[in-house]
């Protein structure tokens, strides 16, 4: 978190990713939400899949922050599987208007930064944009102090070098 931290630091652009971010996580969940199938008795989609593997991912780098997100990504999936309950068109569209959405105000936001999005140079960051956001909203509220420490000490600024 603390790479990402170093590409995030205008306020103006933590405000467009906190709304861009969301947003291209729920286009990328409505195709996954299309389809449903049995697995060990139960049925599943190919979005359910992804966002066990994605809190997987997050519960191996901070558990409270993960149970934060599980509640993030289970809202996320279930509007998904609202829109795709819709049909097939209708689910690519909100794909297509979510994704573009998303992405202009990502990249709005990095022109505030005046540096290139953190995926550009890792692309492995595009999956720490969330758990950073809720991370964030921690942060703001006061809560996890060393957790901010440790990312704002790794955080490498690239405007002072710091």
């Amino acid at each position: 978190m603390a790479i990402y931290a170093a590409y995030h630091r205008d306020p103006r652009n933590k405000a467009t990713h906190f709304v861009g971010v969301p947003l291209i996580m729920l286009a990328l969940l409505v195709p996954l939400s299309l389809h449903r199938f049995e697995l060990a008795g139960f049925s599943v989609t190919p979005a359910m899949l992804v966002g066990a593997a994605l809190l997987a991912y997050y519960f191996v780098l901070d558990f409270v922050l993960a149970v934060a997100m599980l509640a993030v990504l289970g809202a996320l999936i279930w509007l998904a599987e609202l829109v795709a309950a819709g049909g097939a068109a209708r689910a690519w569209t909100w794909f297509g208007v979510l994704f573009v959405a998303g992405w202009i105000l990502q990249l709005v936001g990095h022109v505030f930064e005046g540096r290139k999005p953190a995926l550009v140079d890792n692309l492995f960051q595009i999956f720490v944009a969330p758990i950073f956001l809720c991370a964030e909203i921690f942060f703001a509220l006061g809560l996890r102090p060393g957790l901010r420490s440790a990312v704002q000490a790794g955080a490498v600024s690239p405007r002072s070098g710091n």
